[in-house]
C-alpha cells in the first residue's frame, strides 16, 4: 500500500496534497472561541492533526466537531476508531448530551469500529468508500494515526499517512487525525518530531501544562496553512456540555517547555503590591 516511484519529497508532497476545495470557505467546530481562534473555522476540505497526550480531550473535541456538523451545520460525519468498542463511545458521547445512536439511526452519522491492520490490509478505499456511499459525509475524524503507526514501518509511516490523507481529500472529506503524543507530567512535546507536520493543512495542540503546582490544559493552533489564526495558548475546561476555551496565558510564560512560569514583570507587580501592603499596614 506505498506509493510507488521511490521516494518523494516534503516539497513533492506538499504538491501532491494541494488543490483544496472551496478555497476560502470555513467549516465551522461550533465552539465559539476556538472557530474564532480559527478566524471563522477549519479550511474546507482540510487535513486537520488534532495532537496531545493522553487525556487532553482528543476524542471528546473530535466528537463534538462531528456532532455539531451534524446538528447545527447539517454536515454528516464519521467517526473511524481504532482504539475503543462502539457501546463506550456512545457512552461517552451520552455523558455530554450526544445520542450518536439517534443520529445513525438518522443516516447522519456513521461509527466505524475497525484495526490498522484491516484498514491497511484491505485498502482505505474499500472500508471507507463502502461507508461514505452510504452517508453523504461532509466531515470525518480519524482515531488515531498513532495506532496506524503500530502496523508499519517507520520510514512508511508518512506514504500511508499521505495516502489516507489524500484519499479523503479526494471524496471532499474536511478531516480531523488524531495523534497521541508521549507527555509526562508537565514536559514538553514536539508535533513536529512526528514527521507528518507536513502533510496537514492545520495543527491543533492541546497540551498540559504544570502552573504553581498543578496541572492545567492549554490549546494552541500551531499552523493553519493559507489562514491567519490566533498564535496564542489558551486555557480550556471539558464540561458537561464539552469545550469551554478560556483566555490566553498572558501573564506566563516557558509554557510549551511544560512548565510555566509568571513573566518578570507580573512578579515585579506582585512584590510592589506586598510591599506597598506591608507599608500601609504599619
Amino acid at each position: 500500500m506505498s506509493i510507488s516511484g521511490g521516494k518523494t519529497s516534503h516539497s513533492e508532497f506538499g504538491q501532491l496534497l494541494g488543490g483544496r476545495v472551496g478555497e476560502g470557505a470555513r467549516v465551522k467546530t461550533g465552539i465559539m472561541e476556538l472557530d474564532e481562534m480559527l478566524r471563522g473555522g477549519f479550511m474546507e476540505g482540510d487535513a486537520v492533526l488534532l495532537a496531545g497526550s493522553a487525556g487532553t480531550g482528543k476524542t471528546t473535541l473530535a466528537l463534538q466537531y462531528l456532532v455539531t456538523g451534524i446538528t447545527r451545520f447539517g454536515e454528516p460525519g464519521i467517526y473511524v476508531t481504532f482504539e475503543e468498542l462502539p457501546d463506550q463511545i456512545y457512552r461517552d458521547a451520552k455523558n455530554f448530551g450526544w445520542d450518536l445512536r439517534s443520529l445513525e439511526e438518522a443516516n447522519k452519522f456513521k461509527l466505524v469500529c475497525t484495526s490498522p491492520n484491516l484498514l491497511l490490509e484491505s485498502g482505505t478505499q474499500t472500508i471507507l468508500d463502502e461507508v461514505i456511499k452510504e452517508l453523504p459525509a461532509k466531515r470525518i475524524a480519524i482515531d488515531s494515526l498513532s495506532h496506524l503507526a503500530m502496523y508499519v514501518q517507520e520510514n512508511q509511516l508518512r506514504q500511508e499517512a499521505y495516502r489516507l490523507v489524500r484519499h479523503l481529500k479526494t471524496r471532499e472529506l474536511s478531516s480531523l487525525l488524531l495523534w497521541e503524543v508521549n507527555q509526562t507530567g508537565g514536559s514538553s512535546f514536539s508535533v513536529t518530531e512526528i514527521g507528518l507536520s507536513f502533510l496537514v493543512d492545520c495543527i491543533v495542540v492541546l497540551k498540559q501544562i504544570e502552573i504553581e503546582s498543578s496541572l492545567r490544559k492549554a490549546i494552541l493552533i500551531q499552523k493553519m496553512r493559507g489562514s491567519d489564526h490566533d498564535k496564542r495558548l489558551r486555557e480550556f475546561e471539558i464540561t458537561p456540555g464539552g469545550f469551554k476555551i478560556e483566555s490566553a496565558f498572558s501573564e506566563y510564560e516557558g509554557l510549551m517547555t511544560g512548565s510555566g512560569r509568571k513573566v518578570a514583570s507580573e512578579k515585579f507587580v506582585e512584590l510592589f503590591r506586598g510591599a506597598s501592603g506591608k507599608t500601609k499596614s504599619r
